[in-house]
């Protein structure tokens, strides 16, 4: 695929919009309520940059990366590490939306020469295993780096992208290293149902909770030696510094940048671990509308939804009664009904449960109410017990309680792995 100069600039230039926009005018971790003044988180490149890329010093480079491989002030990491002679960068490798994210959902930008640097860009958009060991291979680089914003959440791909590019350097003899980004929701908790190996598919390759309460450095020593053992990748981390497991995003002084069309702001990813099942339904998930994953809907729905929801009192949240007409996606053009989710305490707010209760009050409430005839819902949810048990007439709390050891379990086994405090 081929993309113009004009075109690609556009796409940065209107990204680079948007994080101005969510960073506001200065440090969030300044603003009254949004991190009490604490001191600016550092990202892994900023570190690797301020140790003048000693880690990857005498060696090709190849990174894979996509709009929030982003500087404090915004610039592209690409752009800041080309032209710096002591790192020697040779090789992009873009994700699903492309390195620059100019391609929506299920699309990538294919392979070309970024016009902005002149590096080959290759595609790893569903590729894996020898495929993608051979793509690095191609390449000619001696180390594969990741640095990519992940939103907290087992079906948001990005992590994927992180597993399998760290099974195929290992299959091609490739060093890899990780530079760590804050999980947006914090990482305090790990929450929701866990993988059962039988529902693997590029929305969750292996057995973690759904919400997974980790960084994407936490979650590669975690691969790394639980699921690729037997040929582990030659992993390096290089950590955050002034980030603790209580912070949100906006207390990292950080700026955000979409990590995907519909992950427009830091509050999409609070409500996405949890509202995202509704892809697995005949309902919108608010794709199409400027409050994705926060509003949902179909035609046929009144307010009787909003108060079978609020008649639950869940903590941390309240449900709107919603109209809303989605520009594209499910009911593209059409007025639908439904609610919108209003988070009025974070830190209490659990999204996983959240989810559970709407669908099934959803379910409640609107006789037109199905699943997605391929039973995405299995996929996301890693089993087929939500799906089921909900329609065998379960409450919030039966099929919350469903996952309870398997949770148990993972969470200790994630323990050893965690690398923040706080």
């Amino acid at each position: 695929m081929s993309l113009s100069r004009r075109g690609l600039l556009a796409a940065g230039s209107a990204v680079g919009a948007l994080a101005a926009t969510a960073a506001g005018t200065g440090p969030a971790a300044a603003r009254p309520g949004h991190g009490g003044g604490r001191g600016r988180v550092r990202t892994g490149f900023d570190r690797l940059a301020a140790d003048g890329y000693r880690t990857l010093r005498g060696q090709k480079v190849g990174i894979v990366t996509n709009p929030t491989g982003v500087t404090a002030d915004v610039r592209h990491i690409v752009d800041v590490m080309h032209p710096d002679p002591r790192v020697n960068l040779t090789a992009v490798f873009g994700p699903e939306h492309g390195f620059r994210g100019t391609a929506q959902a299920g699309g990538s930008e294919g392979r070309y020469d970024d016009p902005a640097t002149g590096l080959p860009v290759y595609d790893t958009y569903l590729k894996s295993g020898r495929p993608l060991a051979d793509i690095f291979t191609a390449s000619g680089v001696d180390t594969v780096v990741f640095d990519i914003q992940d939103a907290g959440a087992r079906f948001y791909t990005y992590i994927w992208t992180l597993y399998d590019c760290m099974e195929a350097a290992a299959l091609a003899g490739k060093r890899f290293v990780v530079l760590d980004r804050p999980n947006p929701v914090t990482g305090r908790a790990a929450l929701g149902p866990v993988l059962d190996p039988a529902f693997a598919t590029f929305v969750g390759r292996r057995e973690i909770a759904q919400a997974h309460g980790m960084t994407v450095a936490e979650l590669a020593l975690f691969f790394n030696a639980e699921f690729l053992a037997e040929r582990p990748a030659e992993l390096d981390v290089v950590t955050m510094s002034g980030w603790r497991r209580s912070d949100f995003f906006d207390g990292t002084g950080l700026p955000w940048v979409p990590p995907s069309p519909n992950m427009p702001t830091a509050e999409t990813a609070l409500v996405y671990s949890g509202t995202c099942l509704f892809e697995g339904t005949n309902l919108s998930e608010g794709r199409g509308t400027t409050r994705p994953f926060e509003l949902l809907g179909a035609e046929g729905i009144d307010h009787r939804w909003a108060a079978a929801a609020n008649a639950l009192d869940l903590p941390g949240v309240a449900f709107r009664e919603a109209y809303f007409a989605p520009t594209f996606s499910k009911f593209q053009g059409k007025t639908v009904g439904g609610v919108q989710l209003h988070v009025q305490d974070r830190e209490v707010f659990d999204p996983v449960r959240t989810g559970i209760a709407l669908l099934v009050t959803a379910k409640r409430s609107w006789s037109g109410f199905a699943w997605r005839p391929d039973n995405w819902i299995d996929k996301l949810t890693g089993n087929t017990r939500v799906r089921t048990m909900i329609d065998a007439g379960a409450d919030t709390d039966e099929v919350v309680g469903a996952w309870r050891d398997d949770l148990a379990a993972f969470r200790a086994k994630r323990k050893k792995y965690l690398r923040y405090g706080g």
